[in-house]
């Protein structure tokens, strides 16, 4: 692996915004990819360090986090035996063999052509109807296949901008509009009007039980990691636990005697904000297994669906208005229970 190369997978973990590298356990196939076999010899001042001390010492060109996962992945040998333990250690005059090579991180920037639903275009932006199943960004687990391949596969421009001009995302069993800046000019500014809520996001959401009350209730909760199940989020008492402000404006739309169909507008973008409001209202969403929901309606995925978008367009001025009718599983399941969604 030349300089330049290590160089480009240095930048495209440093663009991507997906955490630290040690995050990604998946070991990377080594039957199409290159790799340059390096031995070197621990030094004196690095004698009783831990192993992946001492190899960002003597490779000070690879980052530390990018030298723990090659340690994990089982491609450091200590004297011709395979060490798997970061934090093990090594003395002076130990021989050390490397096999440095991209990281599933790095492998993640490639283009891959896929049909994308683009709603609209111009120079500056475009406007995308996701569909349920696909993936924003690459992920542990999910390092191809994501929007973001897309985008790099489409659009020559995307491969200079940070996550390939996407400013907001959508669950991956999400479906609905999202925005993506061409520019990156015009996506500062789109991170700008979305910080400064400019930037108006509408769900409909099919959620179990009756709504009883008021037609239209405002959620004002914090959302934070559950501290009693980290996997998921949950509404949080700041004054305990980290998390931040969340508010989303819930409408119903229409009710029968075990569900009901309602519009949710965003005031903030919390992770799964709508799904953990929904669940705290005692209104999971359908077939939303990670936060109460049960499986109906011949649903296999969350019950939401991002059905308008609408902000001031950062380089023209002119208002734009998006609107994506829900595709044919979210229909089906709200005419299986009876509802009716009126666009209008």
């Amino acid at each position: 692996m030349t300089d330049s190369e290590q160089s480009k997978l240095i930048i495209s973990g440093a663009i991507s915004a997906l955490g630290p590298l040690d995050e990604a356990q998946d070991e990377v196939d080594s039957s199409h990819i290159e790799m340059e076999l390096r031995q070197v010899m621990v030094p004196v001042e690095s004698h009783g360090s831990r192993l992946d001390r001492a190899l960002a010492g003597i490779v000070p060109e690879f980052s530390r986090n990018y030298l723990q996962q090659l340690i994990e992945a089982g491609v450091v040998q200590v004297n011709g035996l395979a060490v798997r333990k970061t934090s093990s250690k090594v003395k002076a005059g130990d021989g050390l063999t490397i096999e440095l090579r991209p990281t599933p991180q790095s492998q993640a920037f490639k283009p891959e052509a896929m049909a994308l639903d683009i709603v609209f275009e111009d120079p500056y932006l475009c406007v995308i109807n996701k569909p349920a199943g696909l993936v924003v960004h690459p992920a542990p687990g999910n390092w191809s296949g994501t929007l973001l391949n897309g985008l790099l596969a489409r659009d020559p421009q995307a491969s200079f901008l940070p996550r390939a001009g996407i400013v907001h995302r959508l669950d991956k069993d999400t479906s609905g509009l999202m925005v993506v800046a061409r520019q990156r000019s015009v996506m500062d500014q789109l991170v700008g009007l979305i910080a400064a809520r400019d930037v108006h996001r509408e769900y409909i959401a099919l959620a179990h039980g009756e709504w009883l009350g008021a037609k239209t209730r405002q959620v004002e909760a914090a959302i934070g990691r559950d501290p009693r199940n980290r996997l998921r989020m949950a509404v949080v008492d700041l004054e305990k636990n980290s998390g931040k402000t969340a508010s989303t404006v819930v409408s119903l739309l229409h009710n029968v005697a075990q569900h009901c169909l309602v519009k949710c507008k965003l005031h903030t973008g919390r992770t799964h904000q709508i799904r953990v409001h929904m669940a705290f209202l005692g209104h999971p969403l359908v077939s939303d297994a990670l936060y109460g929901g049960q499986p109906a309606g011949g649903l296999s995925r969350q019950a939401l669906h991002a059905c308008r978008l609408a902000f001031e367009h950062p380089v023209t001025g002119a208002m734009m208005e998006f609107k994506a009718a829900p595709p044919a599983d979210l229909q089906a399941a709200i005419a299986d229970f009876g509802l009716i969604y009126n666009p209008a």
